[in-house]
């Protein structure tokens, strides 16, 4: 599937208090992670939603920094990082290890997680995928969140 062929998410209905969601983001690429994060504060301000942000040094840190959010009073959280291939094969480590790393984290507790990391070949690629567009990876991240926060208050796990 295609950029041009990514389904468009809706809202989910959330029920209870606005949604609190903690933004936690890995600014290396600057420019693309701006955007994306410009498309999570969008998608939270139309939830009615709270947004904090925090910064962490790199991808290889995200799994560290949801861990530890996970003790704060967040009902969500999104992770956002760029990791773009190089010459080497740091991308395939800091890639793998950053998405095994969230994964069981989200896995084990049960988090509501958007995970917005973009591990692309080319910086165009990554900037085709933070524009203010409905291809905006940051505002697929929060609905994502948002859905899993929904479901949490469904089943009353939070």
């Amino acid at each position: 599937m295609s950029t041009a062929d990514a389904p468009e998410r809706a809202l989910p209905t959330l029920e209870g208090a606005p949604p609190r969601i903690l933004l936690i983001q890995a600014p290396y690429y600057a420019e693309v992670v701006g955007g994306m994060a410009a498309g999570v504060a969008r998608v939270v301000a139309e939830a009615g939603g709270t947004l904090a942000k925090v910064d962490v040094a790199g991808a290889f840190e995200l799994p560290a920094a949801l861990r530890l959010s996970l003790s704060q009073p967040y009902d969500g959280v999104v992770l956002l990082g760029c990791v773009v291939k190089g010459e080497t094969d740091h991308y395939d480590h800091i890639c793998r290890e950053a998405c095994s790393g969230v994964m069981a984290i989200t896995a084990e507790t049960g988090a509501a997680v958007g995970f917005g990391l973009l591990t692309v070949h080319t910086l165009e690629q990554a900037e085709a995928r933070s524009r203010d567009d409905r291809h905006n990876k940051g505002a697929e991240a929060a609905i994502a969140c948002l859905m899993q926060v929904a479901l949490r208050r469904t089943w009353g796990a939070a």
